[in-house]
Formats: C-alpha cells, sequence, structure tokens
C-alpha cells in the first residue's frame, strides 16, 4: 500500500504546476530501457596520472549504487572509496563516471571489464575521488512512442522551452518510490535513509516555492529581492533593483532566480520575495522546523533550468527527443511541459 502524504504534497512531488500549459502531444515514455538515455558531461579532462582511476561506465538497468559496489569489489576496495558525481536512473541505458583507488591495477586492467548490466568503456588514471555533483551536465536521448497529438505544436513548444528554460523542479524519483521518502518526512523519522529524507525535505519546501512563482508568472525572471545564480556555477548574489543589464543576461539564460533549499541560515531575499518564501515557511513549518533542528545548511537553488541543443525527429509514430541540462536538473521536468504522458 503507498504511504499517505497530504495531498498539496503529493501534487508538488508529482504534479507541480506547467509554465507552459497542457503539453500538446500524448505517448508511451520508458517502454525499453534503450528509450531513456543519458550520458554525464564531466567538464574536465582525466588528469592521467594520481592514486585514482576515473571509470567510464555504461550502465542498463542497474543503479548506480549497486554498479559503486560492484567496482569496490572489483577493486578491493571499501563502497565508500568509489566516487560517482550522481545518481542516474535504472530503467535507462546511461553512461556515467566513477573513481576506484588505482591499487596495483592499471587503467588498461580495467578496460572492457563488466558485470551484470555494466562495462567499463574507458579508464584513466587521475588524481583524486569524484566528489557528488561534479559534472558540466547531462545529455539525455529519449524515445517516446506511440506519439499523438499535434506535431506542428509540439514544434513550438520545443522553440518556447529552448528560449526560455524551464521550471527547475525536482522529480518525481527525489521522493522515493510511491513517495517513501516524503512519508518519513511526514512521520519525522530522519534516522532511516537520512541523506534521502532529508533531501526530500528540502525538495518539497523548494517545489512549493517554485510552484507558487510558476502560479503568479514570475519563475522565469529576477525582480527586486531575488537572490540570482549563473547559469551552471554555484555563484549566487542579492538582487537589490534589476537594470536592462541584468534583465538582458535573465533573457539570455544567463543568470536564473533561485528558490531555498531550506536549512539554518539567511536565505538572503528580501521585501517580496521574503514575503512568498516566508508564507511557504509557513505551510510547511514543521518541514522547515525539522530541518533547521537537523543542522542542515541553508542554501539556493535555480528557479529556472536552461535547456540547450534541443533537437526533435520523428521516426513514424516515435518522437526522438534530444537535449542537454545542467547537472542537478531533471529531464522530467522538460518532458512534463512536451508530453501528457
Amino acid at each position: 500500500m503507498a504511504p499517505v502524504v497530504p495531498d498539496v504534497w503529493r501534487t508538488l512531488a508529482l504534479d507541480p504546476p506547467r509554465a507552459f500549459g497542457m503539453p500538446p502531444v500524448r505517448g508511451r515514455v520508458r517502454v525499453e530501457p534503450e528509450d531513456f538515455r543519458v550520458d554525464e558531461l564531466l567538464g574536465f579532462a582525466p588528469a592521467g596520472d594520481g592514486p585514482h582511476l576515473l571509470l567510464h561506465v555504461r550502465k542498463r538497468g542497474a543503479n548506480t549504487e549497486w554498479v559503486a559496489r560492484e567496482l569496490a569489489r572489483r577493486a578491493a576496495c571499501r563502497p565508500f572509496d568509489v566516487g560517482y558525481a550522481g545518481l542516474k536512473d535504472r530503467h535507462a541505458v546511461t553512461t556515467q563516471w566513477f573513481t576506484v583507488p588505482r591499487g596495483k591495477c592499471s587503467p588498461g586492467e580495467w578496460l572492457g571489464h563488466e558485470g551484470e548490466g555494466y562495462v567499463v568503456l574507458e579508464a584513466h588514471a587521475h588524481t583524486r575521488k569524484l566528489p557528488r555533483g561534479a559534472l558540466a551536465g547531462n545529455r539525455f536521448e529519449l524515445r517516446i512512442r506511440d506519439i499523438d497529438g499535434d506535431r506542428g505544436a509540439l514544434a513550438t513548444r520545443l522553440d518556447a522551452l529552448a528560449a526560455r528554460g524551464v521550471p527547475d523542479y525536482f522529480g518525481p524519483q527525489r521522493f522515493g518510490r510511491a513517495l517513501s521518502n516524503l512519508a518519513r518526512v511526514q512521520a519525522g523519522d530522519f534516522r532511516i535513509e537520512r541523506t534521502f529524507t532529508l533531501s526530500a525535505a528540502r525538495s518539497l519546501v523548494f517545489n512549493a516555492v517554485l510552484a507558487r512563482r510558476v502560479a503568479e508568472g514570475s519563475w522565469a525572471r529576477i525582480e527586486a529581492g531575488d537572490v540570482a545564480n549563473l547559469d551552471g556555477k554555484g555563484s549566487v548574489f542579492a538582487v537589490e533593483a534589476p537594470d536592462e543589464a541584468l534583465d538582458a543576461r535573465v533573457a539570455a539564460l544567463d543568470l536564473h532566480p533561485t528558490g531555498p533549499l531550506w536549512g539554518v541560515g539567511d536565505p538572503r531575499v528580501t521585501g517580496r520575495i521574503a514575503a512568498l518564501e516566508a508564507a511557504v515557511r509557513e505551510q510547511f513549518a514543521p518541514v522547515c522546523q525539522a530541518l533547521e533542528e537537523e543542522g542542515v545548511a541553508m542554501a539556493r537553488r535555480p528557479l529556472r533550468a536552461a535547456v540547450r541543443d534541443v533537437t526533435h525527429v520523428f521516426e513514424g509514430d516515435t518522437l526522438v527527443l534530444q537535449f542537454r541540462l545542467a547537472a542537478g536538473s531533471f529531464a522530467t521536468t522538460v518532458l512534463r511541459e512536451v508530453l501528457d504522458a
């Protein structure tokens, strides 16, 4: 039986407000793992020397943590010693990067190593363990079968997404299978799967703020009192008053407004934006209070995700959609603006 969470929570996790209205087409997704392909983009070159090995791994029907444990067994190290930049879907074909301690193995000894659901494509000496989040982004190729709807309107919608971006909601996978992570948040139990439970709590509050900004139409603009983010970077700065130069950078998808990843500290927003976020904090007071008591630090996340390199072609009744997102953004946030699945 699925855990019972408040209807508002369920909506924010599974069906938050869309920015562009109802999608113009319907179709079937993830019929086969090959229908959902993701390639990690590192943004840096292997060092070529050092005490670690940087492994490029293709996996199918396997989750990231399981592959990491298998690589640890092969490297004769602790699972903790295996590094990876992010989690990738199990029901997909993905390529991603891992590091393992080099030990006595040369890169060549890892080439072609395979196990159930994965194979090592490349191996390079590297200087350090790969930390979480150390990605430039992800490239996606999605195959959507049995497309039905207005293909011309679809092309127009994709042009709009490329020009304006999409609301950067946390996707359903952040909230656990059958919303299990949210069920623990509701129960106030942060002891089991603590990292995932804390993350789900912060994601819920963030989605609530973003949903309000989408509903009022301010999710893609920066106004007085906002905290702005530089696209693809972790740097943020407070905006006292926007000007033409700032507005131009927002229009060029170079800057984005941000929302809170709730925790201890100053959210840094002022004026109307501070009042909006305070109202959400009041609505989710037990969740925010729990995050503060757990000592999680306040942070900011972009409210908008730029959708780069968008292309689409039809193969009969199948839509092949390609695009690139910055690290941390979810392909599902793009897909739900395009497809009524």
